[in-house]
């Protein structure tokens, strides 16, 4: 009597005869292969893209230092500017105050000029009226012409 396990190895023997006949272990062996290329294609364009990120990845990295280092001289240049502006700031009140200072202190001379004027003024007014007054108490008529008769011939000697 055959055994079943005979009878299974027989069917299996049959079934890869049939199999190596018609070319079953090409077709999977070529199945195979033109699985593993494809894997390898993905792994090659896999590993391109990689390499085209870290470029891409470089290439941001030194833009942003790029970037940073404007920032920073954009940043110096507007302290400088600043700086600069606050300097000439300050000169132009300094001198501005000085100007008004010095204005200040020349219209308070023309004032005090001007109220020295009028007080010597004010006082050869007074000076006048007051030896007027007493020249008419104190002088005569006979005396106000011999003083007129004076300053006339005063007068001609200074004219001539």
């Amino acid at each position: 009597m055959i055994s079943t396990t005979s009878i299974v190895l027989i069917a299996f023997l049959i079934v890869v005869g049939i199999f190596a006949r018609v070319g079953v272990h090409k077709m999977i062996t070529g199945g195979l292969d033109k699985r593993a290329q494809t894997i390898a294609d993905e792994l090659n364009e896999a590993r391109k893209m990689r390499e085209e990120a870290q470029e891409l990845l470089a290439a941001y990295q030194r833009r942003q230092r790029e970037a940073e280092g404007e920032a920073a001289a954009i940043i110096e240049q507007a302290r400088k500017d600043a700086k600069r502006l606050t300097e000439e700031a300050r000169e132009k009140i300094a001198e501005q105050t000085e100007r008004r200072a010095k204005a200040a202190e020349e219209k308070i001379a023309r004032a005090e000029v001007q109220a020295i004027s009028e007080v010597r003024g004010q006082t050869a007014d007074l000076a006048i009226a007051a030896a007027r007054e007493i020249i008419r108490e104190r002088m005569d008529s006979g005396a106000q012409t011999v003083f007129i008769d004076k300053a006339i011939s005063g007068l001609r000697n200074k004219l001539n």
